[in-house]
């Protein structure tokens, strides 16, 4: 079968969408439950995250050798380190979906601030969709007895700028699987010298270990390697448009698996923030 074929393409958008959605799941699991610390999650996460991508790097590719292998950029692995160090952080005292909405807002927004940036024409209605988009963020976190802690938000907001920028940077790569791999590598190093400055704040537990793990070695590397076979077969507006639905499938992960509720709030806040850069992504299509 084509690799590009509707119904495999579907069924990998589909498994992809399920692994980004099963991060932020994970990682509330292991850490609202004390399961384990912050920093030990982001380490394991981003250490099983760089074996399994070394290990998909063996099974797919012709040339196995590591030397030839290109450099990354240094922003590239910083960037993906700082993405994995405050999305853990932030997960402290978030909710799934509502951390999934702020991370996916967030990298958007960062994205079209940059595409505006490096002079890209946005059309009347997308402006539009953009201002509904930061209203509804802005809404989400405004004070109130159902908003979010203002210290997770935050740090969120740096998670989704952070992988804003890491995605920007990844575009165009000639590998990607094998780019994430180093990028992976790289960032394992930089959360091991934290873990070993962190080392006296370590908490871990061996179920805290396993959502770790999950998180880093399925979520995250096979997730990635998944979207990326999925991308063959998709455009960029396309792309980025299925990300929509990560949000509401973290908001439905976290009702079932931490009884979290589902707030009015979030879910007005979802509405305009998916809404609006649904409405942008629309008007680029069409550009």
């Amino acid at each position: 079968m084509n690799t590009s074929s509707p119904t495999k393409t579907i069924m990998l958008t589909t498994l992809a969408m399920l692994a980004f959605a099963a991060n932020s799941v994970l990682c509330r699991l292991a850490l609202g439950e004390g399961s384990i610390d912050a920093v030990g999650f982001t380490e394991i996460r981003t250490l099983s995250g760089a074996l399994m991508l070394l290990i998909l790097f063996f099974l797919t590719a012709k040339d196995k050798s590591l030397t030839h292998l290109k450099r990354p950029n240094p922003l590239q692995f910083l960037s993906l380190t700082g993405y994995m160090v405050f999305f853990s952080y932030a997960y402290i005292s978030l909710a799934a979906g509502t951390g999934a909405l702020i991370l996916f807002g967030a990298v958007q927004i960062t994205m079209f601030a940059v595409a505006m940036r490096q002079g890209e024409h946005f059309p009347p209605l997308a402006w539009i969709g953009i201002i509904i988009a930061v209203s509804g963020l802005i809404y989400l976190v405004s004070p109130g007895l159902s908003a979010p802690d203002p210290v997770g938000a935050i740090l969120m907001v740096i998670a989704g700028i952070s992988w804003g920028i890491y995605s920007l940077l990844g575009r165009g790569a000639a590998n990607p699987l094998n780019s994430t791999m180093v990028n992976f590598i790289y960032a394992s190093i930089l959360t091991t010298l934290l873990t070993a400055v962190m080392m006296s704040d370590l908490a871990i537990t061996t179920e805290g270990v396993v959502y770790a793990v999950l998180s880093g070695a399925i979520a995250s590397g096979c997730g990635y390697a998944i979207w990326y076979a999925a991308l063959k077969g998709l455009t960029a507006s396309r792309a980025a448009t299925v990300q929509l639905t990560v949000p509401a499938i973290a908001a439905i992960g976290g009702a079932i698996l931490l009884s979290e509720d589902i707030t009015l709030r979030l879910a007005i806040a979802g509405i305009a923030t998916l809404g609006g850069v649904g409405i942008v992504l629309s008007q680029r299509m069409k550009a």
